[in-house]
């Protein structure tokens, strides 16, 4: 595996690839990796020839009183992992390698990113969308791999590419999740064993409440059940049912919805969702 701290350099790898005629992918990653993020690994491969893994813990996406400074860091396993698995190149870039000219906050992803997750963490997904138009900017890939646990910010990436005519196809993989439901994280470092033991009450019920609209619960019957149950364990930050395209109201022309949640469990926040067709309700 070749391991790159500088652009020049791995440009000039990716450059020597292209002209071998290799396809490129990409998956950005803020290290702490898991079986999550080698989900979306063997994914790339399956998509392209060369798979390139950032590892980048984006200080654009955090607000002052986030976790930043506390972001679980595992430099040293992350990379003994990518290499297990042949992954091709670890990009491992400095601040000032991302942002020459030091980070700008006023890059904007418009209205999308100002719900949801967007309203409790008003520049997370301007500084996500900072960091990922950096990266494609420099990896130039075909491909670029997400999961789809992290849903608003896949349409934001989706929308950005489309946004700035970025030729990189977005490739997204559904949640993983460990053997009793709970979706993947590296924030799940956090959970103490009594809230881990919680934790996986979060899908459950967005399992449950995916049945009662399709039993044929109102669906803003079944969303305030999903809240009242949920407040029974989780702080409950917005459990919502939208239209999955543009996560936007359900409208009679809807054809996919999404139950999606964010909650807090004990100093840990959990996001997650459901995804289904309106024809199976």
């Amino acid at each position: 595996m070749h391991i790159f701290e500088q652009i020049s350099s791995l440009e000039e790898y990716l450059n020597s690839c292209r002209e071998e005629g290799q396809n490129i992918a990409l998956v950005p990653t803020m290290g702490g990796l898991h079986e999550g993020h080698l989900k979306l690994i063997e994914k790339a491969k399956k998509c392209s020839d060369v798979v390139v893994v950032s590892v980048f813990v984006n200080p654009t996406q955090f607000a002052a009183n986030e976790d930043f400074e506390a972001y679980p860091k595992s430099l040293t396993e992350d990379k003994a992992l990518l290499e297990a698995i042949k992954v091709d190149a670890m990009f491992i870039p400095l601040d000032n390698e991302i942002y020459p000219d030091g980070s700008s906050n006023d890059y904007d992803v418009g209205e999308m990113g100002k719900i949801l997750c967007g309203i409790s963490r008003p520049i997370h997904f301007n500084g996500v969308a900072q960091v990922v138009a950096r990266l494609f900017d420099i990896v130039k890939p075909d491909y670029a791999v997400f999961g789809e646990k992290d849903y608003q910010q896949l349409l934001i990436i989706k929308s950005l590419v489309e946004r700035q005519g970025i030729k990189t196809t977005i490739v997204s993989i559904p949640t993983v999740r460990d053997e009793d439901g709970l979706a993947m994280s590296t924030r799940n470092n956090y959970l103490s064993p009594e809230d881990r033991d919680n934790a996986p009450l979060f899908y459950q019920q967005l399992v449950d409440t995916k049945s009662a609209i399709q039993s044929g619960t109102d669906i803003s019957r079944a969303t305030e059940q999903a809240v009242d149950a949920l407040n029974a364990v989780f702080d409950v930050e917005y459990t919502e049912v939208l239209n999955a395209n543009n996560l936007t109201q359900i409208t009679t022309s809807s054809s996919e919805i999404i139950i999606i949640s964010a909650v807090k469990l004990g100093e840990t926040r959990l996001i997650d969702n459901i995804v289904f067709r309106r024809s199976d309700v």
